[in-house]
């Protein structure tokens, strides 16, 4: 099965190096394309001396914007599988092999790596996680069932999934949201069990009294989202 794990990447030049060389060393079966969403430090450079194949997109679009482009990637390069692995350092490509163990037995088309359910590692700040919380509480309601980490960005898809999504991935807060499209579409979606870390390097952009205005304005794009009719 041929892999694609994809990481998107914008001002990460702290930790993009150890990122690579991270996955390289867990993921050898699998290709790695960094996306640098038009960083303005050195990310580029670093990704490239530390063995990355680089892709840089001419203007900022936004983590939606990266993850898509590295999906329409993996559909022109035949792709079976592609896995998204943030640059900041906070997952652990260690993982991927579990990640892609549902798809590989037939049982889902995306399986996302959430910290929540053995929490264990980082469990992000408090503010983040009440938000989460309430993200759940949504996704129970829209979805009929629980999603115990719908922000997370670790997660893996397959080859239906990737040809659905790359035409069509959120922009604005892709993480959340396209769990809600691939449901309604009646793709299958599980979690498996991950720890994360804090990241390595860099600035979150969702800090302080931030964190609450970002949960909602992704619980008004949710709602807005489960409202539109079916493509």
């Amino acid at each position: 099965m041929k892999t694609l794990i994809i990481i998107p990447a914008f001002n990460e030049e702290e930790s993009i190096a150890g990122v690579i060389r991270a996955v390289h060393s867990a993921c050898g079966f699998a290709d790695v394309l960094v996306v640098d969403d038009a960083s303005r430090d050195a990310t580029r450079q670093v990704a490239l001396a530390a063995g990355g194949n680089v892709v840089s997109l001419p203007i900022n679009l936004g983590i939606g914007g990266a993850v898509q482009t590295g999906l329409k990637y993996a559909c022109v390069h035949g792709y079976d599988m592609a896995i998204q692995i943030d640059g900041d350092g906070q997952h652990n490509p260690a993982y991927v092999p579990a990640l892609l163990a549902p798809i590989l037995a037939g049982k889902a088309d995306m399986v996302i790596g959430s910290r929540f359910i053995e929490r264990q590692g980082y469990q992000s700040t408090f503010a983040r996680r009440g938000g989460i919380a309430v993200l759940r509480l949504l996704f129970l309601v829209l979805i009929g069932r629980r999603i115990s980490d719908c922000t997370s960005g670790f997660r893996a898809y397959n080859r239906r999934a990737i040809e659905f999504l790359r035409e069509r991935y959120p922009a604005d807060f892709p993480e959340p949201e396209s769990i809600l499209l691939l449901s309604r579409h009646q793709f299958r979606i599980c979690e498996i069990p991950v720890t994360m870390h804090e990241r390595a390097g860099g600035i979150s952009s969702i800090v302080g009294w931030s964190a609450p205005y970002y949960i909602a304005k992704v619980v008004l794009a949710v709602i807005m989202e489960s409202m539109r009719k079916r493509a």
